[in-house]
C-alpha cells in the first residue's frame, strides 16, 4: 500500500485525524514503526530528512518501498525538510512518493517560486508536496532546521501561498519547536491561529516540532485541522535510551540482541501518539 502523502492526507482532512510522520534514521526503526502501525491499523508517512538521508544512504529507500507495498496500511515515503530543488529530484529519482520543500527561511516571494516550482515538477509525476510557511523553532542543537524565535503563519498569507505554490499541504509554524525543550521553555500552541489558517486555506495542515508538547494540545490541534504531524526526538530519545541501558551489558555484540527491547520501547512511544493522533483504525477508510 505504498502510496502518495496527498491520498494519506486527502482523506485525514476530510474525516478530521491526523497521520504521524516518524522520522527513521536505520532500517530498524523503519522495520519497528511500520510493524506498530500495521498493528494499530494506522496510515503512516515514514520521514526521512536530508541529514537521515545522507546517514543511511538513498539505496535503502527501495527496500523501503518494496516494505510499503507488502503493507496492509498506507505508507507514504516522504523526504522531510529538503532544502533545494536539487534535492526534490533526487528524492523523486530515487523512490520517495511526497517530498516537503521547506524555503521558509527565504523571503515570501522566493519561498513561493521553489515550491511551485517543486510542486508543478512532482505533479508531473504524480507526487505529493508539502511547503512550509513561517518557521518553527529550533529547541536544541540535536533539532532539525529552525529559528531561535519563531516566525508565526500570517492566515492571509496563506492564503496567498497555497493560491500561488499549488502545494498539497501546509506546515504552519504556531508555537512548536524541532527537538527537546528545555526547562526554561515552555510548549504553547497558539490554537486560536490555528483555527483561523484552517478557515481560510482547507488544505490539510502539518505540524512539525510534536515531541514534547502536552498531550491535549496536540489533541485539540487534531481537531482544530491538523492532518499530520512529525515525530522524530520522542522516538528516537525511547530507542536511544533503551539502547544505552541494554550496551551496559558489555558482553553484547549482536544487533539482534542489542536492537530487539529497543524497537519495542519505541514502538509504545509510537502507539500513543498513533492514538493521539486518532489515527488508529483509519487504514480501514483507504
Amino acid at each position: 500500500m505504498l502510496t502518495t502523502g496527498k491520498a494519506i492526507l486527502d482523506v485525514a482532512n476530510e474525516k478530521n485525524f491526523a497521520v504521524p510522520a516518524f522520522n527513521i534514521s536505520d532500517y530498524a526503526m523503519f522495520n519497528g514503526i511500520v510493524d506498530i502501525s500495521e498493528e494499530k491499523h494506522a496510515p503512516l508517512f515514514i520521514g526521512i530528512h536530508p541529514d537521515e538521508v545522507r546517514h543511511i544512504g538513498v539505496d535503502v529507500i527501495a527496500a523501503m518501498t518494496q516494505r510499503a507495498h507488502r503493507s496492509s496500511v498506507p505508507i507514504a515515503i516522504h523526504w522531510d525538510h529538503g532544502a533545494t530543488y536539487e534535492e526534490m529530484l533526487t528524492a523523486i529519482h530515487v523512490g520517495f512518493t511526497s517530498v516537503m520543500i521547506d524555503a521558509s527561511l527565504q523571503s515570501f516571494a522566493d519561498n513561493v517560486a521553489i515550491s511551485r516550482k517543486v510542486a508543478e515538477t512532482a505533479h508531473a509525476v504524480g507526487l505529493s508536496v508539502e511547503a512550509e510557511l513561517g518557521t518553527i523553532g529550533k529547541a536544541d542543537s540535536e533539532g532539525e532546521a529552525g529559528t531561535d524565535a519563531i516566525i508565526y503563519t500570517d492566515p492571509v498569507d496563506a492564503v496567498t501561498f497555497v493560491r500561488e505554490t499549488g502545494v498539497d499541504s501546509l506546515a504552519v509554524a504556531i508555537g512548536t519547536y524541532h527537538g527537546l525543550y528545555p526547562k526554561t521553555l515552555k510548549p504553547e500552541l497558539k490554537l486560536d491561529l490555528l483555527k483561523e489558517i484552517k478557515d481560510r486555506v482547507r488544505i490539510p495542515l502539518v505540524l512539525h516540532g510534536g515531541s514534547g508538547n502536552p498531550d491535549d494540545e496536540i489533541a485539540q490541534s487534531v481537531k482544530l485541522g491538523i492532518n499530520k504531524i512529525n515525530i522524530s526526538s520522542d522516538i528516537k530519545v525511547a530507542y536511544h535510551a533503551k539502547m544505552r541501558e541494554v550496551l551496559a551489558d558489555a558482553g553484547l555484540r549482536e544487533p539482534l540482541n542489542i536492537q530487539p527491547p529497543c524497537i519495542a520501547a519505541m514502538k509504545a512511544v509510537a502507539a500513543h501518539k498513533i492514538d493521539l493522533f486518532e489515527a488508529t483504525g483509519k487504514a480501514d477508510l483507504y
